[in-house]
């Protein structure tokens, strides 16, 4: 039998973590989408009139320019999100909320915050300090 590294552990951990929280977070399907769905509203929700760069939105969730195209595909399909082209250069597309984007993120925010809130209670994200600054030093802060 082989050990492996605690460093190792400790990533191995983390991905069962976050099929933990995807697999919690499955009751925003009640509004039409999934957590990671959820995210890209949120982040597109907090941009300036509510669109971003395709790479800038690549960037902020860590994936490659095919992984966020293929991510996107889905929630463009069912009209939460479109796309733009930038006038002044064709290289650069903009992903854009639509109205039926910003209304379904604003009508599972609620939900969303309830079943963080179940996770990981608010008055309990203090011994979290450690935690917080790990995903800092692994790049995964979304905000």
């Amino acid at each position: 039998m082989s050990t492996i590294n605690s460093s190792l552990q400790l990533l191995m951990s983390l991905a069962k973590a976050q099929a933990t929280v995807s697999r919690r977070m499955d009751r925003l399907n009640a509004h039409g989408i999934g957590f990671t769905d959820f995210v890209i509203l949120h982040l597109l929700h907090q941009a300036p009139n509510g669109k971003l760069r395709r790479k800038d939105l690549a960037e902020k969730t860590n994936l490659t320019p095919s992984g966020i195209t293929r991510l996107l595909l889905p929630i463009e399909k069912i009209g939460l999100i479109d796309r733009e082209a930038n006038e002044r250069d064709a290289r650069v597309s903009y992903v854009v909320l639509t109205a039926a984007g910003r209304r379904t993120y604003e009508e599972a925010k609620p939900t969303a915050d309830a079943l963080a809130e179940d996770l990981i209670p608010a008055d309990q994200l203090k011994k979290y300090t450690a935690a917080a600054a790990l995903f800092k030093l692994l790049g995964a802060t979304i905000i």
